[in-house]
């Protein structure tokens, strides 16, 4: 083994972890599902995820025989829904094309809707035992530093590079413990701010540590300026305690989740709810809340919540489902709704309580 991989594992063995969830009762299905959890998402927040979701869905048939409204649910609150979407895509292919066992060849697993080369590494080095490197962005991060690699490490040449050089430091042996110790060492050491360079087991060979540039490593992406977006919510809600909710498209934010009627603009939001005023008090009580902010990776959404409380459904016609407000307030809720909807509907849940109580 070369000297990184060595100094690395003794580390590993000493300093890594070795409780998480997923590193219990290792299988394909298991290692999978924990790697597309932590995408973009850190450890202390996939972990009560991953064990909900280990309980509602404990097998790859599990997870293919659920609906897709269940499997967002379990996903609510954590993000990016397109991997949830993703991850239920593929347990349906695997049950359909590869006879319900998960596959065991790299060109088998990337085949699969939202797997990658690094993730389909790490499942075939941690639970298949076969040799693949990894590139995620801990290890891309690890990487720069130790070779004070210039340049962004998402453009294609540098990229190429990293996936060169991670390769020819996996080892011949011990390869799913390395996989591990790098993703480790990324995360509690080699931080993005404030890494902790005296307790690290490669340091002396750091070409960023030994030019003091650590904080310069690795290169930020090209900013650009995020546009805002604003969407106005519509939140019904009958004398029943039930707001109406629609589901959204397959494609786009919050695919397949479901959320409030949304408009473009305030009088657009008000429209079918003027059409009926004679009919319904429903202008009347209408209260405008504090608009808030919402960021996606590409733009920010300037949301406006327009709550309408004590309604008369039958002279309101819209598209959707009449849910129990407390219904989607608990960990056990059937359906899948975006961060700021749940925010949104506990806040209805809190208000309504404080009205009780008075």
């Amino acid at each position: 083994m070369s000297q990184f991989s060595t100094k690395l594992l003794t580390w590993f063995d000493l300093h890594g972890r070795h409780d998480l969830p997923w590193q219990q009762e290792i299988t394909p299905y298991r290692v999978w599902v924990s790697e597309i959890m932590l995408q973009q998402t850190q450890v202390k927040t996939v972990i009560p995820y991953y064990e909900r979701f280990m309980q509602a869905f404990p097998c790859l048939e599990a997870l293919a025989s659920a609906s897709q409204e269940a499997v967002l649910a379990h996903w609510s609150g954590l993000g990016y829904y397109a991997r949830g979407r993703n991850l239920h895509k593929s347990a349906v292919m695997i049950v359909e094309e590869f006879g319900g066992v998960f596959p065991t060849k790299f060109e088998d697993i990337v085949s699969l809707p939202g797997i990658g080369r690094s993730t389909a590494g790490a499942i075939l080095s941690i639970a298949l035992e076969q040799r693949y490197a990894i590139l995620d962005g801990n290890v891309k991060r690890v990487l720069s530093r130790y070779l004070a690699m210039d340049g962004w490490p998402g453009e294609k040449k540098q990229e190429q590079f990293l996936w060169q050089q991670a390769d020819e430091l996996t080892p011949s042996e011990r390869f799913n413990d390395y996989t591990q110790a790098i993703m480790d060492l990324g995360a509690t050491v080699c931080t993005r701010s404030k890494p902790n360079c005296a307790a690290c087991p490669v340091a002396d060979n750091c070409l960023a540590y030994s030019e003091n540039r650590v904080v310069d490593y690795p290169f930020s992406k090209p900013k650009k300026i995020k546009p805002t977006k604003q969407v106005f919510f519509l939140m019904l809600e009958n004398k029943q305690g039930q707001i109406l909710l629609q589901q959204r498209p397959q494609k786009g934010i919050w695919g397949g989740l479901w959320s409030f009627p949304e408009y473009e603009s305030r009088a657009r939001c008000l429209e079918p709810l003027k059409k009926y005023e004679s009919q319904t008090d429903s202008l009347n009580s209408l209260i405008e809340w504090d608009k808030f902010r919402h960021t996606f990776s590409h733009y920010h959404l300037e949301i406006y919540p327009m709550v309408c409380q004590g309604v008369d459904e039958s002279h309101i016609q819209y598209d959707g489902e009449w849910i129990c407000r407390q219904a989607l307030c608990n960990d056990k809720a059937s359906l899948g709704i975006p961060a700021p909807v749940a925010k949104l509907v506990k806040l209805m849940e809190s208000l309504s309580v404080v009205r009780q109580i008075d």
